[in-house]
């Protein structure tokens, strides 16, 4: 073999190259998917449940045509608009749901987080309560879920303090719905009534003591005694 012998490079392996451009179409469309949900956010909260694919499309900067493209229709755009919404909020209420310091601190704390949330994107909450002009649904099952991962979180707070004190656990999950279930319904009732008969602040104090009162009542039905100065730390300890 001759010194000056040239070696050819192998040939690229075409199987490598076309998983190169799979991963480049599969890049490019979750961003495109990303700015379109990104464009959705910013026209509800800024125009309600009632924006249009057009207006979402002109947002985005993407022909009306490429937002059906991405998403399957209309309800399938509502839908992972929720989820986008919802992780939003989750981000705002995920330190609330671990809650430190006093009882009345911790609910003090979450029910602030949720009121300023809800102050800040209403047109966002009514959003995920009644969806858009196109496709009005109630009860969606993103919705439902997220509410009910919230109350699985609470009732795992509920039941440890009554397994620390040597009460059966089994209340835990009917006061985690009840409270659940009445910031719920108070929230969207106020949302409804354009001309608010209280103010944020006045809601975010009726909240707070509701949901104290609620807490304090039903552990002391089990024969727990809580106090306003109680620690979270206290409670589990038993």
């Amino acid at each position: 073999m001759s010194g000056n012998e040239v070696h050819a490079e192998p040939a690229p392996d075409g199987r490598a190259t076309r998983w190169d451009d799979h991963k480049t179409q599969n890049r490019l469309a979750t961003l495109r998917l990303e700015a379109i949900l990104n464009a959705a956010m910013l026209v509800v909260a800024e125009d309600g449940a009632d924006a249009s694919v057009r207006d979402i499309a002109q947002r985005a900067g993407v022909p009306r045509s490429v937002v059906y493209r991405v998403f399957t229709d209309r309800a399938d755009l509502d839908e992972q608009l929720r989820v986008r919404i919802l992780r939003d909020l989750s981000e705002r209420l995920d330190p609330a749901l671990d809650p430190h310091g006093t009882i009345t601190e911790a609910i003090a704390f979450a029910v602030d987080s949720y009121i300023r949330w809800i102050v800040d994107y209403p047109r966002l909450h009514r959003f995920l309560s009644i969806g858009s002009r196109a496709r009005r649904e109630v009860g969606a099952r993103t919705v439902t879920e997220a509410k009910a991962d919230i109350a699985t979180r609470v009732t795992g707070l509920a039941g440890a303090v009554l397994a620390a004190n040597g009460v059966d656990t089994g209340l835990a999950e009917s006061l985690a719905y009840g409270v659940v279930g009445l910031v719920d319904a108070t929230v969207n009732r106020w949302l409804a009534n354009p001309d608010h008969a209280i103010d944020a602040d006045t809601l975010r104090g009726f909240l707070q003591s509701a949901i104290w009162n609620l807490i304090r009542g039903t552990f002391s039905d089990a024969g727990i005694d809580l106090q306003p100065t109680t620690s979270i730390a206290a409670v589990i300890a038993g």
